[in-house]
C-alpha cells in the first residue's frame, strides 16, 4: 500500500472527549512540517448530544441512570461512516494516516477494513483493537480487564439507555476525584480540570457492540502501531496486550509495531510532545 510521511494525520479522540484534546498535540506535529487535524467522533464533539438530566436544575440521580441517550441510535457503522467521510475529505481520495484513542480504535478497524487504500498507517493510542468478529465490549469482562477504573463510574444500565453514562454533574467529590484518576492520573490537575469541563455524558454503546470481520485484504494489509501506557487505568497494561498479541496471531506477516509510554490513558494531555515525536514520523 502506497504510503506518505507528508500524508495528513488524522487524529480521533476516545469516549466522552472531542477533537479538543488533541489540541496540546497538533502544533507540535505541524511545527515538525506534518499536516495534521482532529476530528470529532460520532456522537461526540459538535455531533454529540446531551440528555436532559445534564443540564436540568435541580440535579435529578434517577434520571441520570434511567433517562434514554440521545445518542442511543449511533452504531459502529454509523461512526465509520462519518470518520470514512472525514478521511476523504481531508486527503482529498488519497490515504491518510489515523491516529485512534481507546474507543475510536473499534471505527478505525472498521474503516481500514473496508477501505484500506484510505489509510496509509493504523495507530491506535492505548486503544482497543478488537479481534475479527469480537465486539469492543466485550474485552470490558475479559480476565485482562480487571482494574479497569471506568466501569465502576458507570450510570444507569447502558442496555436500557444506549449509552456508557459518566455523570460529570455530580457534586459528589470521590466520584470526580475517581474520575481524574481513571482519564489523567498524570495529567496536571488543573488541566485535567479543564478537560474534565469538555467531557460530553455519553458513549454511544452501539460503537463499542458493533463487530467487523477482519481479513488479510482488508485491515490485515493496512500497516499498524499499537502505542501502549503502561500507567493506563481504563485500558490497562494486560488488555493493550491482548490486543496487540491477537492481532499479531491473525496476521503474522504484518506485525504490529509497537511503542511503548509511561503515561496514563491520556498522554496527549500529559506528554503531548512526545506523542507528537512517535507519531510525526508515521506514514
Amino acid at each position: 500500500m502506497a504510503t506518505s510521511t507528508t500524508s495528513t494525520l488524522v487524529l480521533v479522540h476516545g469516549f466522552w472527549h472531542g477533537s479538543w484534546c488533541w489540541s496540546e498535540v497538533i502544533p507540535h506535529v505541524v511545527a515538525a512540517g506534518r499536516p495534521a487535524v482532529a476530528v470529532d467522533m460520532a456522537g461526540h464533539g459538535l455531533y454529540a448530544r446531551r440528555p436532559q438530566w445534564f443540564t436540568t436544575q435541580p440535579y435529578n440521580p434517577e434520571a441520570v441512570s434511567t433517562e434514554v441517550s440521545p445518542v442511543a441510535d449511533v452504531s459502529l457503522d454509523d461512526a465509520a461512516e462519518l470518520l470514512t467521510s472525514q478521511i476523504k475529505r481531508i486527503g482529498g481520495g488519497e490515504p491518510v494516516t489515523v491516529v485512534a484513542h481507546s474507543a475510536a480504535g473499534p471505527v478505525l478497524t472498521r474503516v481500514a477494513q473496508q477501505t484500506p487504500e484510505l489509510v496509509a498507517h493504523a495507530v491506535y493510542l492505548t486503544a482497543y483493537m478488537p479481534a475479527s468478529d469480537v465486539p469492543a465490549a466485550a474485552y470490558t469482562r475479559m480476565p485482562e480487564a480487571v482494574g479497569d477504573q471506568v466501569a465502576p463510574l458507570l450510570q444507569g444500565d447502558p442496555a436500557q439507555i444506549g449509552a456508557l453514562r459518566l455523570d460529570f454533574a455530580t457534586d459528589d467529590a470521590d466520584y470526580r476525584q475517581r474520575l481524574y484518576e481513571a482519564f489523567y492520573g498524570d495529567v496536571d490537575p488543573v488541566l485535567a480540570d479543564a478537560a474534565t469541563g469538555l467531557l460530553t455524558p455519553d458513549g454511544p454503546v452501539g460503537i463499542m457492540r458493533g463487530t467487523t470481520t477482519l481479513t488479510e485484504s482488508g485491515w490485515g494489509s493496512v500497516r499498524r502501531t499499537y502505542l501502549t501506557c503502561a500507567r493506563d487505568m481504563a485500558i490497562g497494561p494486560a488488555l493493550q496486550a491482548k490486543f496487540i498479541a491477537e492481532a499479531d496471531t491473525a496476521f503474522p506477516d504484518n506485525p504490529t509495531s509497537v511503542v511503548a509510554l509511561d503515561a496514563s490513558h491520556s498522554p496527549f494531555l500529559s506528554m503531548p510532545e512526545e506523542v507528537a515525536d512517535i507519531i510525526t514520523p508515521l506514514g
